[in-house]
């Protein structure tokens, strides 16, 4: 059984007649009662009285004519489904970014994204680096961003930027005057912190273990504002990628020495063929860094 003798009974049933069904089928009419027969044989039943003028269904053709109109409607809504989402007038986009480029890097992009695209929806998972990294291994989201760190031989990916890594303090801080600051002197002072799941608290913990000294963390969250305004006002110190700190903050940025920086990728999996929607996607962040 298969979906064209799905479409000749219902044909049949529609037209009352062989020769008409066959006419609306553009089929002839031989073959349109060979194509009903060989269902017959497929099921082990007469599906279709032939005894009158008009045609009539049995019991066990009645049955199947009802399970046939669902399955031709099913058909033809996944048609219409995937026609749209190949042209881009309906999907959906599952992203999981890290916060920093959540709050600093995206928005705008995200924004002239849907303007282009305003027939697509976008679900967008913020969190840490180790969160976006679990959420694409465990297929939560189609396309992730992640450091170079975390990239792996399944997946495919673009570098989407590289981004100084900068220590962000307050202007009446003791390391205000240093034009950049080195591990140990960072390490010298209490430290507001992501809590674990983060590139940066890794970073910076294994910086700290490799030199044998110990992180003095005073606050910890994920809060970008609630950090930036334990920062401006001298509670402690921490890093964060540069995009983070504006001119508008009361903030200094002070590169590390030597510098840091931090690659970031847009990758997905190379099993899982991105969907059209996801690779229009990815070409925009490509085109639009």
């Amino acid at each position: 059984m298969d979906i064209r003798q799905l479409n000749h009974l219902d044909a049949l049933v529609k037209h009352g007649s062989f020769t008409k069904a066959a006419e609306s089928l553009n089929m002839a009419q031989p073959a349109l009662s060979q194509s009903i027969k060989r269902l017959e044989g497929s099921l082990g039943v007469i599906l279709v009285s032939r005894s009158m003028k008009k045609i009539t269904l049995t019991a066990e053709g009645a049955a199947l004519h009802q399970h046939a109109l669902l399955i031709i409607k099913q058909l033809k809504r996944a048609e219409a489904d995937i026609k749209s989402m190949a042209n881009l007038t309906k999907g959906e986009v599952r992203i999981a970014v890290p916060g920093m480029l959540g709050s600093f890097y995206l928005p705008s992009r995200l924004m002239a994204f849907r303007h282009q695209y305003a027939d697509l929806k976008l679900s967008l998972f913020e969190g840490g680096t180790r969160d976006s990294l679990r959420m694409l291994i465990q297929e939560e989201v189609d396309i992730a961003i992640i450091t170079a760190q975390d990239l792996k031989p399944e997946f495919n990916s673009h570098r989407l930027l590289t981004e100084q890594m900068v220590v962000a303090l307050g202007p009446e801080h003791p390391l205000a005057e240093y034009k950049s600051i080195n591990i140990k002197q960072f390490f010298e002072h209490e430290l507001v912190m992501f809590k674990p799941g983060y590139f940066h608290r890794e970073w910076m913990l294994s910086q700290a273990t490799a030199l044998g000294l110990t992180a003095n963390i005073g606050f910890e969250t994920n809060l970008i504002n609630l950090i930036k305004q334990i920062v401006s006002q001298g509670f402690a110190i921490t890093s964060v990628l540069e995009m983070v700190i504006s001119d508008k903050d009361e903030i200094l940025a002070k590169p590390f020495d030597p510098p840091v920086f931090l690659d970031l990728h847009v990758a997905w999996k190379k099993h899982k063929p991105i969907s059209v929607a996801d690779r229009a996607f990815v070409d925009f962040l490509m085109e639009n860094r």
